[in-house]
């Protein structure tokens, strides 16, 4: 299996394959509305404005598993982010990440890479706390929070995954390197 062989659906229901993303930088992200992490979805726009024309992509998925963040439907979740983030990428619906109903993209990338990459003393410290109340991450490599975020790059390889408190825009670098 690779992640190309991996489909998800879009607002619209409308299955998509994500072999139509070869070739591109992919960004995939587990979102929240409701989260203190939520103001990243600005750092994500970011990178996406500025390398979007260069080959990357930002696979933003929804998820309510934690602390009932993303309230609301798949529209209201859109609505929310392009009035208060302006975002313009991809954005589908809203899905597990773990547990008995979890994506099986997700289950691909945490089979790919099992740990987040956390810098910082402070950032350590807080996902130790997040940890603790994260109520679906019960195995090694499980998603422990909203704003978890892989790296993929243009052969398809997971070559990151960043915690919640790793800011996208800490990611441009490496961005910058895959394209």
């Amino acid at each position: 299996m690779t992640i190309y062989d991996c489909k998800l659906k879009d607002r619209n229901e409308k299955e998509v394959s994500l072999s139509k993303f070869k070739d591109k930088v992919l960004i995939i992200v587990n979102t929240a509305t409701g989260c203190g992490f939520t103001p990243q979805y600005a750092g994500l726009e970011d990178l996406y404005k500025k390398y979007h024309d260069k080959g990357l992509e930002i696979i933003d998925i929804p998820c309510n598993q934690f602390g009932n963040q993303a309230p609301g439907t798949d529209d209201e979740i859109h609505e929310f982010c392009a009035l208060k983030y302006n975002t313009s990428f991809d954005q589908f619906t809203k899905a597990d990440v773990n547990g008995d109903n979890e994506l099986a993209l997700y289950t691909y990338l945490k089979e790919q890479i099992k740990d987040d990459e956390i810098e910082g003393f402070k950032n350590k410290m807080a996902m130790k706390a997040v940890e603790k109340i994260s109520k679906t991450a019960k195995k090694d490599g499980d998603i422990k929070w909203n704003f978890t975020k892989f790296l993929v790059d243009k052969k398809g390889n997971v070559v990151g995954r960043y915690s919640p408190t790793y800011k996208p825009e800490d990611m441009e670098s490496k961005v910058k390197e895959l394209l």
